[in-house]
């Protein structure tokens, strides 16, 4: 997910590998509730992969370099996969992909009791600025603008999702999915930046 909001630390810091699998999938998560996994091709690529396998340099954490392998199942549509990763990371980040995961699965009552172990999370502030950017052209933007001010509100928007997943033509339905990559993307750049920091 390499766009304007991509943290360039980020970029410098992970290894082509893991750079050439953020842009493999033309539109990755792109489903509130996927209905299968993602490409075989890709699936067979990440059982390839190690937590320091994404980094270009040392990893200082290898926690976060599994929750950061965690964030890229999840990406790619393999909660399966992403859960076995998460629940072996036992802190408030460990917590929150575990609750995306649930809150992608349909699980939603779950995943509100996993986002309420990461309450105080370091990356709300930068997902509530993703997400602001993400909706600020979106007609949506006033339903789910208070879910990103200042602070990011998952459980407002675990109800959100449990009442939209299955109508996806449903008008808020796209700009509830571009939430939920600036989640994905705010969390990641933690992950990496926490996992490999420069300097």
């Amino acid at each position: 997910m390499l766009n304007e909001s991509t943290d360039w630390h980020v970029i410098d810091v992970l290894s082509p590998e893991a750079l050439d699998l953020l842009q493999v999938t033309p539109a990755p998560y792109a489903r509130l509730t996927p209905t299968g996994e993602g490409p075989a091709a890709v699936k067979a690529r990440l059982q390839r992969l190690k937590p320091a396998d994404l980094f270009s340099r040392p990893v200082r954490s290898a926690d976060d370099a599994r929750a950061a392998l965690a964030g890229l199942w999840l990406y790619h549509d393999f909660l399966h996969e992403s859960h076995a990763l998460s629940q072996d990371v036992h802190s408030a980040t460990g917590s929150f992909w575990h609750a995306i995961m649930h809150r992608r699965e349909g699980d939603f009552s779950n995943a509100k009791y996993w986002y309420a172990r990461c309450r105080h999370h370091p990356a709300y502030a930068a997902i509530a600025a993703e997400g602001a950017k993400a909706l600020k052209d979106s007609h949506q933007a006033p339903t789910l603008a208070a879910l990103v001010r200042g602070q990011w509100e998952p459980d407002g928007f675990v109800d959100v999702v449990s009442a939209i997943h299955q109508k996806t033509a449903d008008p808020m339905y796209a700009a509830a999915v571009e939430l939920q990559r600036a989640e994905w993307r705010g969390l990641f750049n933690y992950c990496v930046g926490a996992a490999a920091a420069s300097g």
